[in-house]
């Protein structure tokens, strides 16, 4: 059974598994890839996605393409085993996925209580593959992200014929090796012969055009200028340029946009681990990326990114590199992403082992076109396991850092790794971070990053130790604390008021937030009632029993935030969402 359905009123930030692929999906993932990724009159063709795939590559470039390659596969060699863009070497799961989420959170766990029909409905596993749940971002100006075009923009200040005529033959050979890995850690050094500013911007233009993995500086060498290249992912031609000033900050042209915006598609993996596998792959730190929101590991997810002043050029490249993700849809534009700036989500999901007769089915169905169903926040906002994401924000925002240490550490029953769980069973015995850290071979996740910081700082500076994890994760605990409160929340007034409009009940005018006056109830349904996310500046509803919602903020923990308090977004969520089934 296959639906689709959309919603219009937030984005989805996902706390997801570290699940394996079935090896049977490979024939539904291409079906999938062809729909995500469409034709287009750049020359998509039949280009596909995945990485087994042959690259397209230039008229009678097939072997220089073949050394690319296998220069490509010489950097994830060289690299760490953390971040195999591969999945084929991860050990065998002993239970499936559906079987592993057997131990983890269910809807009570996570303040879901009440729902929009008696019926008895019926139950499926959803995401027994990661084909079988694709996500393509809504934008905020409503358009769905889709990825249908691989070209790179051409750019205001593209190098003029001079540009492409500068170099000797000499020259393009040494600059082609050096790009192709074969000498990696060395650089090559072409003098400037008639020393002008305007020759020098040349040479160093028509590097970057032609060798669009090679970076390039000006140095003088005995007198002489020098411009020499150097490959980015040089660990020692990088070690050489570190002090001096970064050479991308003097050649972006100005009338570029700062931020490089793109399309990202993804295969079974998390926004945030994919942020950390193209900064390792461009040598840079992964805080100059944005996004507009956190998509689930296990999918098959569309979603625009931007990066400070990293060229289309450059992150094209990455294309014949990597598995599982392509990027394209490049834009130069003057202003990163925000969390939260998109206005939802697409969604097409299958569910599999569907338990229940035809008459239940079809009865959910029935609701779910006719009614829609309560805008909870979904179960893979607050994570696999037996211990809540939401737990931990609470222990944030209460400042009891000892009890975050604990809550991201210790042993718990859910879908994770192995390796994750011997890492816990070791923290749990020892309390050692850098003993436990050796058990890890993926230290770029929060729980390496965690005990990283712990070895750095020591057990009494759990503060700063945790400052190492990227904000956005650190986010993500907090909106995770904020959804575990609006899902309770909603459950309450369901329960006190039922699935009609109240005095009290909030609705939105334009962008502003109103309340439903006793004589204006009947000129409003159920859909239009919005209820606001904790946070500062914020209107909440005021029913009949206004001393509920004081109640339960109280027993959730928010005694203990000042109304100041930064770190808190707010909004106002529908309540609820209408289907867009066509059919069931």
């Amino acid at each position: 059974m296959e639906m689709t359905s959309m919603s219009l009123k937030r984005g989805c930030l996902a706390v997801e598994d570290n699940d394996r692929v079935a090896p049977q999906e490979e024939t539904k993932k291409r079906k999938v890839a062809d729909c995500c990724l469409t034709n287009s009159r750049d020359g998509l063709g039949d280009d596909s996605l995945h990485g087994s795939e042959e690259e397209p590559g230039p008229p009678g470039a097939e072997s220089a393409e073949k050394d690319e390659k296998n220069s490509c596969a010489q950097v994830q060699d060289e690299e760490e085993e953390e971040d195999s863009l591969s999945e084929t070497g991860e050990e065998e799961e002993p239970e499936s996925f559906a079987d592993m989420m057997k131990h983890g959170l269910t809807e009570l766990d996570v303040g879901i209580t009440k729902f929009v029909s008696p019926h008895e409905g019926f139950s499926g596993i959803l995401k027994e593959r990661y084909s079988d749940f694709v996500v393509h971002e809504i934008g905020k100006d409503g358009q769905i992200s889709h990825l249908d075009d691989l070209s790179v923009p051409v750019d205001e200040e593209e190098p003029s014929e001079d540009a492409l005529t500068v170099l000797t033959a000499e020259d393009r050979q040494q600059l082609e090796e050096l790009q192709l890995f074969r000498n990696k850690e060395t650089s090559v050094a072409i003098e400037v012969i008639e020393d002008t500013k305007e020759k020098r911007t040349i040479i160093h233009q028509a590097i970057k055009s032609l060798f669009p993995g090679l970076e390039t500086k000006t140095e003088d060498r005995e007198g002489r200028k020098h411009i020499v290249a150097y490959h980015a992912a040089g660990k020692k031609a990088l070690a050489k340029v570190r002090a001096a000033a970064d050479p991308r900050k003097h050649s972006w042209p100005k009338s570029r946009g700062s931020y490089c915006h793109f399309v990202l598609y993804k295969e079974n993996k998390d926004t945030m681990d994919a942020i950390n596998v193209l900064s390792k792959y461009l040598r840079v730190k992964p805080n100059i990326f944005s996004y507009m929101g956190t998509k689930d590991k296990r999918a098959i997810t569309v979603q625009e990114i931007a990066v400070l002043k990293i060229s289309a050029q450059r992150l094209a490249h990455l294309n014949k590199c990597l598995m599982n993700f392509k990027l394209g849809n490049f834009s130069y534009q003057k202003n990163p992403l925000k969390l939260g700036e998109l206005q939802g989500n697409h969604f097409t999901v299958v569910l599999r082992n569907i338990t229940g007769t035809n008459e239940q089915v079809q009865q959910a169905m029935q609701s779910l076109k006719e009614t829609g169903f309560i805008n909870y926040y979904g179960m893979q906002r607050f994570g696999t396991t037996a211990v809540p994401t939401y737990q931990v924000g609470r222990a944030i925002l209460q400042n009891s850092w000892t009890e975050v240490m604990d809550l991201i550490l210790k042993p718990r029953s859910g879908a994770e790794k192995g390796y994750l769980v011997k890492c816990r069973e070791e923290w749990a015995k020892t309390k050692d971070p850098a003993s436990a850290l050796k058990k890890l071979p993926v230290k770029r996740c929060v729980e390496g990053q965690l005990l990283r910081g712990l070895s750095k700082y020591g057990m009494k500076n759990i503060v700063s130790a945790f400052g190492i994890i990227p904000r956005n994760n650190r986010l993500m605990y907090i909106h995770s604390y904020q959804s575990y409160v609006w899902n309770t929340m909603v459950s309450k007034r369901i329960e006190d008021y039922g699935l009609k409009p109240v005095p009290g009940d909030l609705v939105l005018k334009g962008a502003t937030a109103t309340y439903i006056e006793e004589e204006d109830v009947n000129n409003y349904s159920i859909h239009d009632v919005v209820m606001p996310l904790p946070g500062f500046d914020v209107i909440y509803p005021k029913h009949k029993n206004p001393e509920h919602s004081c109640a339960f903020f109280g027993t959730l923990g928010f005694r203990t935030l000042p109304l100041s308090t930064p770190c808190l977004t707010h909004g106002m969520l529908s309540l609820f969402s209408i289907s867009l089934l066509d059919s069931c």
